[in-house]
């Protein structure tokens, strides 16, 4: 995790943790907007609302700063992963799954911003933790959606194409917020979109995983 300059050389008082939060506020803000390329370290100073040589003494440098929020966003946007459980009951692990990933999805929209046009450009600066503990967590918990096919609580079905297609869903709903509004349009349907979204999404995976009737 990237630790900010401030913290090296010294123990952090509230006011400098409190600084480098509205940094890191400024630069998500930045980041999500323009991406990593069309970001600056003056923008992001403007938007924090302090000087240049000011910020910089908490971030030497504009990938410290990114690195700073996609550590921050990869270790919140992976615990509901983390929470599924092998012992638990598979309907109830997905729909739980499905529900969290919107809830991010609903509060969080900067972040996922910031974390989709990381992937977009490649991800040039975590590669790393794509291919080492993203991998193997999603390796794990496709050992557990196999644990359920075997025992024949779901379906035969490809445990990663699984996760992918519920990160893909639930995650639409915040990088193309401004998309799913302008379709449904001002009103109801518009503001409980991510509750029909949990709705709907509970109920085609949950169809969908179900084991296939034994013969008779």
């Amino acid at each position: 995790m990237a630790i900010p300059r401030a913290a090296k050389t010294q123990r952090r008082t509230r006011i400098q943790e409190e600084k480098e939060e509205i940094i890191l506020g400024a630069a998500l803000d930045v980041f999500s907007l323009r991406g990593f390329r069309g970001s600056t370290i003056d923008q992001i100073a403007e938007v924090a609302g302090m000087s240049k040589p000011n910020l910089l003494y908490y971030f030497r440098t504009k990938e410290a700063m990114h690195r700073a929020l996609i550590d921050r966003v990869l270790e919140n946007w992976l615990e509901p992963l983390k929470a599924f459980d092998a012992e638990g009951d598979p309907e109830e692990e997905v729909r739980s799954y499905i529900r969290r990933k919107l809830e991010m999805a609903r509060d969080f929209p900067r972040e996922s911003r910031l974390f989709a046009n990381e992937i977009l450009q490649g991800a040039p600066h975590i590669e790393d933790v794509l291919k080492g503990p993203l991998k193997a967590l999603v390796d794990e918990k496709a050992d557990v959606i196999r644990s359920w096919i075997k025992a024949g609580k779901v379906r035969d079905c490809d445990p990663y194409h699984l996760i992918f297609s519920i990160w893909s869903t639930t995650q639409h709903y915040a990088d193309f917020d401004v998309q799913v509004r302008a379709v449904l349009g001002e009103g109801p349907r518009s503001d409980s979109r991510f509750e029909d979204a949990a709705r709907f999404l509970e109920a085609m995976f949950v169809r969908g995983l179900k084991p296939e009737p034994r013969p008779t």
